[in-house]
């Protein structure tokens, strides 16, 4: 699942998205947060204990699912948890878009373990569920009073991340995204979130299904693209610098990792390139795509990353009027052998098709006759819409779903 917001509501006014990018001397004000400390390498989840064990303490929660555990992916660092004396508890009962009462059984298990430290290992859910966990077991806020921009008060567990996809950059960003109700989404997004560590390692990606690589791959290069295009006032050169290296990694192996998915090369480009999309949008925040991705998520259970790839061009076309001049800027960085005259949204429908994804609203299940609650739910985030560079009305959602039907 991704994370969609930023660390403070005081840079959540739109500005001149074209001011901004031509902003080369980075004069304008902007805040930049992310994950102080991260570890990158083949093999590094196995010393998992000997750099958690500073941070952490002797007694840490692990929170994950239940299928890497069986699949056994866990079992290298728990191992390396053991060898360094700390004493870890299991909590593998996180499913995909998490519910509030998972988050609130987690904590609950966390102080029942008398945790002094949280390991979130995982895609997006189990790392998302580990943020709250954190702030939840220390701080005993509400959960519900979380919700929104800069709401958290903390203080927090200390806090390690080891993804296991490549694609949420939950890693270093401070979002955590909880489904609420029967369908709906909220997002706690405070900088209190982002963790102490993070540690990457390409190896727990080798057995990822290729349609997963393809999908999660697609979210973080949506990541990286709305990034780039914020109309957040925080849109800021830093995260662009990120956001264009990020697509660059992304866009010269997604295609290998998905047809190769033992090359550790392409894996470790693609966890790479989702960490520094995931610290480009977690200070310059997304938009109208992932707006209208979560209600497709949210009502009919698409997986993220896929509900991002199945909105991606159609929004890509219609926000090209207002963000020509960047899309023009990442084209030939995404797509080097880009022929000319083939807009960047036709490019990405044509690597969606390259990549085995279903390509329509249709051919995940959803009727046409959903469309207008899609569209009524799409309009529902609004801390998402305000940082897209084309204003976006009921109407152009309602459009946006219809094409992608």
């Amino acid at each position: 699942m991704c994370k969609c917001g930023m660390a403070s509501a005081a840079w959540q006014e739109p500005i001149d998205l074209s001011r901004r990018i031509a902003d080369k001397a980075g004069m304008l004000p902007f805040r930049f947060n992310t994950t102080p400390s991260v570890i990158f390498g083949a093999g590094s989840a196995a010393r998992l204990g000997e750099a958690a064990l500073p941070l952490t303490g002797r007694r840490v929660l692990l929170v994950s699912d239940a299928g890497l555990l069986q699949a056994g992916l866990l079992d290298g660092a728990l191992a390396s948890l053991e060898a360094a004396g700390i004493v870890a508890s299991l909590f593998t009962n996180v499913a995909a878009d998490p519910p509030e009462h998972c988050v609130l059984a987690a904590a609950e298990a966390a102080r029942q373990a008398g945790a002094t430290g949280i390991i979130g290992f995982g895609g997006g859910s189990p790392m998302d569920v580990a943020k709250l966990v954190a702030l939840l077991a220390r701080s005993g806020e509400d959960l519900r009073s979380a919700y929104g921009v800069g709401q958290a008060k903390g203080p927090r567990m200390p806090l390690v991340l080891v993804p296991t996809t490549a694609g949420t950059g939950s890693e270093v960003t401070p979002i955590a995204i909880v489904t609420t109700g029967e369908a709906e989404k909220k997002g706690v997004v405070s900088p209190i979130l982002l963790p102490d560590l993070a540690i990457l390692d390409p190896d727990l990606t080798l057995g990822l299904p290729a349609a997963v690589t393809a999908a999660t791959g697609v979210d973080a290069m949506v990541h990286a693209i709305e990034a780039f295009t914020s109309a957040s006032a925080n849109n800021n050169p830093v995260s662009r610098c990120l956001a264009r290296e990020a697509l660059a990694l992304l866009g010269r192996h997604i295609e290998r990792a998905v047809s190769h998915g033992s090359d550790q090369e392409a894996r470790g480009a693609m966890l790479l390139g989702s960490m520094l999309a995931g610290q480009a949008f977690a200070n310059s925040p997304v938009a109208a795509v992932h707006a209208l991705a979560y209600p497709v998520g949210g009502i009919f259970h698409v997986p993220h990353g896929l509900s991002n790839a199945l909105v991606l061009p159609h929004v890509l076309a219609f926000n090209a009027p207002a963000a020509a001049r960047a899309y023009a800027e990442l084209a030939p960085i995404i797509f080097p052998d880009l022929a000319p005259g083939i807009s960047l949204a036709d490019a990405f429908r044509a690597l969606s098709l390259r990549l085995g994804l279903p390509q329509r609203l249709r051919d995940v299940g959803i009727p046409r006759d959903a469309i207008p609650r899609l569209g009524e739910d799409a309009m529902k985030q609004t801390r998402l819409l305000v940082n897209n560079p084309r204003p976006l009305a009921l109407a152009d959602a309602l459009a946006i779903y219809e094409a992608a039907w």
